[in-house]
């Protein structure tokens, strides 16, 4: 049985949804970045870059979210395009695309919106121009295209919806509203039974929820180092 390390967050829910959509049999494990689980020497030993999502399957353990994408679906056989050199590039691209320019670049506008002390007036600017520019770099594609990758729901799409989930959180309450492609895609994913099974398996943690100085230096420790 694959075990499956997470957290509530956008990296491990691309991870946990094609589990469920492949109909792989898997142990969830909690990994509280709050509480900073994911510096413990166990964890460490699985993703020396102590992040989630991480699974292991058999002799196998694979970090990164989208790479776990891939492994599971070669290893499945689904939620892959057809297998052509055209669409298996588009695959790759769309996957990175994520990975190198979504994630990090939300990820970063949420850190020093949120929770990076002052100064920030420049990092905010910068990582909000470049979150808003990713995200409608999506939102143009989903605007002629239906899904990601070809004309089926694929791993990409997977990805996309990782993220989609904080997007309000990301660029502000209406941020919908900027990319109603994307959320036109999102709302699909959302309403498949992989999405309500995951929700249901998932609910049963309970995460530390308190943003406090114990939970900064564990998620943020540039932060503690520099105080």
């Amino acid at each position: 049985m694959i075990k499956f390390y997470f957290s509530p967050a956008p990296n491990p829910a691309k991870v946990g949804l094609m589990l469920e959509e492949a109909g792989l049999a898997y142990e969830a494990i909690p990994v509280d970045t709050r509480k900073g689980e994911q510096h413990a020497a166990a964890f460490l030993a699985l993703n020396p870059n102590g992040k989630v999502p991480v699974i292991v399957d058999g002799d196998a353990v694979v970090f990164d979210s989208n790479a776990i994408l891939l492994y599971l679906a070669e290893k499945t056989g689904q939620f892959l395009p057809a297998n052509t050199p055209a669409l298996k590039g588009q695959l790759y691209s769309w996957l990175m695309f994520v990975a190198t320019g979504i994630g990090p670049y939300s990820g970063q506008y949420v850190h020093f919106n949120h929770f990076a002390p002052a100064p920030k007036d420049y990092a905010i600017e910068r990582y909000k121009f470049e979150a808003e520019r990713h995200w409608n770099i999506l939102n143009d594609h989903l605007g002629a295209h239906e899904y990601m990758v070809g004309d089926s729901y694929t791993i990409a799409d997977m990805a996309v919806f990782g993220w989609g989930r904080p997007v309000a959180f990301i660029v502000g309450e209406h941020g919908w509203d900027k990319f109603p492609h994307v959320k036109r895609l999102f709302d699909w994913i959302s309403a498949r039974p992989a999405v309500e099974r995951l929700n249901t398996r998932l609910a049963q943690f309970t995460f530390k929820a308190e943003m406090d100085d114990v939970a900064k230096a564990a998620m943020f420790p540039s932060m503690a180092k520099a105080a």
